[in-house]
């Protein structure tokens, strides 16, 4: 379900945040399902607890979960997740393509690299 890349540059914390946001935009995980506690979590990633503990802290500032006292973390049913985030996605293309066309880069090659085509081909 959750799984660390130790080669990428970010830290653990932003990887844990962003697996579970992914798996809860998707569906995988649905509205008021329990996740991990965070020593499990951090037992089976072979993690400090800490970490854990600071991925679910971002992830409940953001509102994807919510805490029960001495019950655990669960989902959150907000439906507007999926829309602040499609926003959020949308706001950094304008940035980067902003810079691209700065940069002389046109919105043909844009297009290409977005494809996985080579622009200079």
């Amino acid at each position: 379900m959750i799984f660390i890349d130790y080669r990428d540059t970010r830290p653990i914390y932003e990887q844990v945040t962003e697996r579970f946001k992914m798996l809860i935009l998707r569906g995988v995980l649905c509205p008021d399902e329990k996740i991990p506690s965070v020593r499990n979590l951090a037992v089976d990633l072979s993690i400090n607890p800490n970490t854990i503990q600071r991925a679910y802290s971002e992830l409940e500032r953001q509102g994807y979960i919510y805490t029960v006292k001495g019950k655990g973390n669960f989902v959150s049913g907000d439906k507007e997740l999926f829309r602040k985030y499609r926003e959020e996605i949308f706001a950094g293309l304008r940035s980067i393509c902003k810079a691209a066309f700065e940069a002389g880069i046109t919105e043909e090659e844009i297009i290409q690299s977005i494809k996985g085509e080579n622009a200079n081909d």
